[in-house]
């Protein structure tokens, strides 16, 4: 069994929701209020309405089981795209949360046995967060929180303002997913000093790098010791330099409030295995362990190299946990839902 846990999507009603902030598909590519995400790829539409219907047309139930035949996959935890989280918007950030909610869930209604969903919430509003996790969990069936890596409109991952936020995960006993985001977004008209999309090819890896680093450095685990973390790209760079960051916790963090060794906080924390090279991924199974991996992807993103458990020397048990045990157990998958048809 393969279940993918990272995997996006965008449904007709998630668009062209905010006449300044959309989210809008162009023919120039996604885009929300100034910024739009770039590309060095012709454009493959000459109008709004082509751009928007060919990026619709990838995320229906066929298109997405078509896919997912092809590379073997069981089922999908959907989110809401990254680059659209609305954490800068104001009041239509708390809003647009509602939407994503509301049509991630009707989405997978559609095909439980296919499909889930990761909630999304406005974390620049902790009480309005905490509020619409608590629906999108209890009452729509979200299986955790996907956040951004770390800046929700000025609040860092450490502040104690977002307690509330960890507080509500843990009673529902749900995990954090963590993905990186376009933070130019935040330069308004500026964005173009963005150069290179570099707050979104490298910057993603180090707001997960960060969220990882502040949650345990503010003292969060502490403070929530139940509190489970699954950083998307096998952790940013977090695992890549994770003995840097356990050495000079100690040493040259003099602010940090975290009570315990910074290695005592790994069992909080999984990754996955989206690298690009099995070496590498075989280096992560090394460090971090079979227990604390899941799978995924970025399912119908950028990128297709395969198997990630294929080539890196699993057991047949660990390759089970990583492709979809640890899956199973961390986001208590219901995996004997009937198939309703389409």
């Amino acid at each position: 069994m393969l279940i993918d846990v990272h995997a996006h999507l965008f449904t007709p009603g998630m668009l062209n929701r905010h006449p300044f902030w959309g989210p809008f598909m162009k023919p120039q590519g996604l885009t929300v209020g100034h910024f739009s995400l770039g590309t060095k790829q012709p454009a493959k539409a000459a109008t709004d309405a082509e751009a928007e219907a060919n990026l619709l047309a990838r995320m229906t139930h066929e298109a997405r089981l078509a896919v997912m035949e092809q590379r073997g996959v069981d089922k999908l935890v959907l989110s809401t795209p990254s680059h659209a989280f609305m954490y800068w918007a104001g009041e239509f950030g708390t809003e647009y949360a509602r939407i994503c909610n509301d049509e991630l869930s009707a989405f997978c209604r559609v095909m439980p046995d296919k499909f889930d969903f990761w909630a999304h919430a406005n974390l620049a509003d902790p009480e309005a967060a905490v509020e619409e996790i608590d629906r999108a969990v209890r009452v729509l069936g979200a299986k955790g929180l996907c956040v951004g890596g770390t800046n929700f409109d000025g609040i860092q991952t450490y502040d104690e303002r977002l307690f509330p936020v960890w507080a509500k995960l843990v009673e529902l006993d749900v995990p954090i997913m963590v993905h990186g985001f376009n933070q130019s977004i935040y330069l308004g008209e500026r964005h173009h000093e963005d150069r290179f999309e570099t707050t979104s090819i490298v910057g993603d890896c180090v707001d997960e790098t960060l969220f990882f680093w502040y949650l345990i450095c503010g003292g969060a685990l502490d403070a929530f010791p139940t509190l489970k973390t699954y950083i998307t790209h096998a952790g940013g760079m977090s695992v890549f330099q994770l003995g840097r960051l356990s050495e000079l916790n100690g040493v040259m963090a003099p602010d940090a409030r975290n009570q315990r060794p910074l290695m005592d906080y790994m069992k909080n924390f999984y990754f996955d295995l989206d690298v690009h090279h099995p070496a590498l991924r075989r280096a992560v199974v090394e460090v971090v362990g079979a227990d604390q991996l899941v799978y995924g992807t970025n399912f119908g993103g950028a990128y297709d190299y395969g198997d990630l458990t294929d080539g890196i020397d699993l057991s047949d048990s660990d390759r089970e946990k990583i492709r979809s045990g640890n899956a199973i157990r961390l986001l208590k998958l219901d995996m004997s839902q009937p198939k309703p048809s389409l």
